[in-house]
């Protein structure tokens, strides 16, 4: 069975209102990319993944006049996709939801989401993640109230065998510093937003320990924005959500080769997941920001992870229609696990 995520950039631009594709050469999104031209490359890629489910991170927007299943169940059919069938959980208000694509025949999903619901006031321990977390995030004896712009999608699934596990979609993202005026106001934004997605982080680990301790088997899989050696804030702090969610110190822990890697290699080469041009260095800069992260059960049974770079990985760069479509579909590239379920 194979499980993918995969966070595609400008999605929601490439539907209408009523969730049809907008074949046509108006701009997509993605510099200098046609709506088309995006869309044939998902098509590539999609097709080219063949996967059981895919984690959709920055699916088509779910709100009042636009819809995420019928948007991704289009696409899934324009194509001939097995992983026909969408589900999303949560909506938010960022035009960045987190939806599952997959195959009926194989599969069942369905939204579950756990824990208590909250009023304004929050909760400590695990609330539902469309609640407020309770945490003092800068040990000032006062509480902050932290919330998901985008809840994590909580999922029980299940094979066509009868092999029940749990899966969470998660995009973990530290704001811009939008409205910053000066040096001084882009740390102190940067900051005040790094900490609030490490109490993102800690939020979502306490979930993850909550199955952890009823051995159940859990797949935590999608875009945590944050990874070793990221950015400069990340020495502040002194741990990455990567980390975080993982488990550390004596946690029970999840597993991700490329994760693994990177947090044990500091200098030198490192798997990497996504690629930015940086315009006032006009460089592409490239990081590991994608994961799918298994219990250790999981990982007993020998996985294979594989991150489909088009310039790192042999396969994709042998195929040219391959290659040309990763870097036309998105700014980040898949990733798949194959595991016998």
């Amino acid at each position: 069975m194979r499980i993918a995520t995969y966070n595609v950039e400008w999605f929601n631009n490439l539907f209408d209102d009523d969730g049809n594709l907008l074949m046509d050469d108006g701009w997509s999104g993605r510099q200098d990319v046609t709506r088309a031209q995006q869309i044939e490359a998902l098509g590539v890629v999609f097709t080219a993944l063949d996967a059981d489910a895919i984690m959709v991170i920055e699916a088509p927007d779910h709100n009042g006049k636009r819809a995420t299943v019928p948007a991704l169940e289009g696409f899934a059919e324009a194509f001939g996709l097995r992983a026909c069938k969408a589900i999303v959980g949560f909506e938010n208000d960022t035009q960045q939801e987190i939806a599952l694509l997959y195959d009926p025949e194989q599969m069942t999903a369905r939204h579950d989401p756990v824990g208590q619901e909250t009023g304004k006031k929050g909760s400590h321990g695990s609330p539902r993640f469309d609640g407020v977390f309770r945490i003092d995030l800068d040990i000032d004896a006062t509480e902050d109230l932290v919330r998901f712009s985008k809840p994590p999608l909580e999922l029980a699934m299940a094979t066509k065998g009868g092999f029940a596990f749990r899966m969470i979609g998660a995009h973990l993202k530290s704001k811009a510093p939008h409205g910053a005026r000066s040096k001084a106001e882009v740390m102190k934004l940067s900051i005040q937003n790094r900490r609030k997605q490490l109490a993102q982080a800690i939020w979502l680990r306490k979930r993850v320990d909550e199955h952890l301790s009823q051995k159940t088997p859990l797949i935590v899989l999608g875009d945590l924005n944050d990874g070793p050696g990221l950015d400069e804030y990340e020495g502040l702090f002194g741990r990455s959500s990567v980390e975080i969610v993982m488990g550390e110190n004596g946690d029970a822990r999840l597993f991700d080769p490329h994760a693994r890697q990177a947090l044990q290699r500091r200098i030198g080469a490192r798997p990497t997941s996504a690629r930015f041009y940086i315009a006032s260095n006009k460089r592409y800069l490239q990081a590991l920001l994608d994961y799918i992260m298994v219990s250790l059960d999981l990982a007993d049974r020998v996985p294979v992870w594989r991150i489909w770079h088009p310039l790192d990985d042999p396969d994709c760069w042998n195929l040219p229609e391959l290659h040309r479509a990763l870097l036309t579909a998105s700014d980040h590239f898949p990733v798949t696990l194959d595991i016998d379920l």
